[in-house]
């Protein structure tokens, strides 16, 4: 079928994106899912940090390929192995595949799936090769999604449904963003009443975070962002405190809890310094490749501190999205409030730039009912 979707021509343009412009609009041919797939008519998508990161080069990743990993949509039409999904289901898109068969699959989220990592990096959906093209040229798929366009085609494993009272936007936003940053929270870090947890870098995916820590109750929450507005939306979305890094390099305070979403090897050091004996530190921040960061190991012997990874918010999306939801409807989880401004496809150079900037959480883009 043909769709119209978002590609990236070539990495690492310089910058101004709204000038260089990477990424063009393109009509494109979509093929057919195969037995263990879906076809979903995407409904919303949202702009995030790993789009950027294949834009400037931080990820290198085969190109031409059509972007976006956060999303949510309807189904359409499902291959012969689907039987748990029909047509008309909204489904959201997560951008690592789980093949429930390989050792870290077992690990409970902790660790990434082997062959969904490697279809990730050649571009292919986990069922193996690419349904994508553009006058008889291959287009990359991007984490198995490729959310910037009309339609998509995805792997089952790629999916959690949703009911439809879930608006896509929110749907699209918990597969990433809150996923990513609230999953580093409750999987990785798991605050107890009475913690303080501090959130270094208040983009989407740290001020998902943030949000979720609010939504916890019972922990006092430090917001960290170098940005006054950021800052003024954290203490709005219940943040007891809000400190710019100086700020907070200079107070000495110490958290239980200390989530880096900064992508920065200095944020790291700063969150790291910051942890409180006995604490611990969790990374989910993506820096370039080549970033080196110093730190003790002295103070966390003698604290008795922990440093923890954290990809996709140590997910399993199927357990932890409705967990998600459903603090959403409880009124806990304001996942609107992390989408700053709604966009268009032709927008996406330049929702580059205001993202490389810091001047965004979520840029999300809906797409009409009748595309």
């Amino acid at each position: 079928m043909k769709i119209t979707g978002a590609v990236l021509e070539e990495i690492g343009r310089p910058r101004p994106y709204a000038e260089s412009r990477p990424i063009t609009v393109s009509d494109l041919d979509l093929a057919a899912p195969r037995d263990s797939e879906l076809l979903v008519r995407v409904q919303a998508a949202g702009v995030c940090h790993s789009d950027l990161s294949v834009v400037d080069g931080n990820r290198v990743r085969p190109v031409p390929m059509l972007l976006g990993h956060e999303a949510s949509g309807v189904v359409e039409d499902v291959g012969a192995d689907v039987s748990d999904i029909r047509p008309g289901q909204r489904v959201i898109m997560t951008f690592l595949p789980r093949c429930g068969e390989c050792a870290p699959c077992q690990s409970g989220g902790r660790v990434p799936c082997v062959a969904g990592s490697a279809a990730n990096n050649a571009g292919d959906l986990l069922a193996g090769g690419g349904r994508l093209s553009r006058e008889g040229e291959e287009v990359k798929h991007h984490l198995g999604v490729s959310g910037f366009a009309t339609h998509c085609v995805v792997d089952r494993r790629s999916v959690v449904v949703v009911d439809d009272d879930v608006p896509p936007e929110v749907a699209a936003v918990l597969g990433c963003a809150v996923l990513t940053g609230g999953g580093a929270l409750i999987n990785a870090a798991r605050p107890e009443p009475g913690q303080t947890v501090a959130v270094v870098g208040l983009g989407g995916v740290g001020m998902a975070a943030l949000i979720t820590a609010v939504g916890l109750e019972g922990c006092t929450v430090i917001g960290v962002d170098g940005l006054d507005d950021k800052l003024a939306t954290a203490t709005r979305l219940g943040a007891d405190q809000v400190l710019t890094p100086a700020e907070f390099a200079e107070a000495g305070t110490r958290a239980d809890v200390v989530i880096e979403a900064a992508g920065s090897a200095r944020a790291f050091e700063a969150a790291v310094a910051a942890t409180a004996p006995g604490g611990v530190t969790v990374t989910v921040g993506l820096p370039p490749p080549d970033a080196r960061s110093s730190i003790s190991p002295l103070g966390l012997v003698a604290e008795g501190r922990t440093i923890i990874g954290s990809y996709l918010g140590s997910a399993v999306p199927e357990r932890d999205i409705p967990a998600f939801v459903q603090m959403w409807r409880e009124g806990r989880l304001p996942v609107e409030e992390l989408i700053s401004s709604v966009i268009e496809l032709d927008d996406l150079n330049g929702a580059m730039d205001a993202l490389a900037d810091g001047k965004a959480m979520r840029q999300v883009m809906l797409f009409p009912a009748d595309e």
